[in-house]
């Protein structure tokens, strides 16, 4: 469900985080996440696909961003749009301040910190207190493997929380 006020909820098509998709529940894909390169390590793409984003004006930021794997899939650097700057990855997976904190911290374009409190089944993105979004893994009876549900006020910054999200999703896979 979605309205011009309401959060909107996107179905994650695929457990895999380095190959799956969003759609949102008109059926249109939203994101879609795929390996474009192996030179000579991974090269994952996240695409923010222009028939869902052009539904949602209040949508910045760059279409792509780009997730350069380290040698044997270790975190390696991120790049969003056409920019040259590399961003390691490490810098969005920075650790809590409290000891044994499960969250990750990590800082968008703008120079704003977000957190993401994280679990193998749920996670969810904050600014301060506020939830911004929610990721899920859906019941076994649904055909989607999870649903991420964003608030409307979150929206400018959709493809940072999704590049985020599928970072911390690798991160959990490969163990980082």
């Amino acid at each position: 469900m979605s309205s011009s006020s309401g959060p909107y909820t996107l179905l994650q098509y695929g457990d895999n985080p380095l190959s799956h998709r969003f759609i949102d529940h008109a059926g249109r894909p939203a994101f879609t996440i795929a390996q474009v390169a192996q030179n000579p390590n991974p090269v994952i793409r996240l695409t923010r696909e222009a028939a869902w984003s052009q539904q949602h004006p209040s949508i910045m930021g760059p279409d792509n961003s780009f997730f350069y794997l380290g040698p044997e899939s270790t975190a390696g650097f991120i790049v969003y749009g056409n920019n040259r700057t590399n961003i390691p990855m490490n810098f969005f997976l920075r650790p809590g301040r409290r000891e044994g904190s499960v969250s990750r911290y990590f800082r968008a374009q703008s120079g704003k910190d977000y957190k993401w409190r994280i679990g193998s089944h749920r996670m969810e993105c904050l600014d301060g207190r506020t939830i911004l979004a929610t990721w899920e893994v859906s019941p076994p009876d649904k055909e989607y493997h999870a649903l991420l549900t964003i608030r409307h006020n979150a929206m400018h910054l959709v493809t940072e929380i999704a590049t985020t999200l599928v970072l911390n999703q690798m991160a959990l896979a490969l163990g980082w």
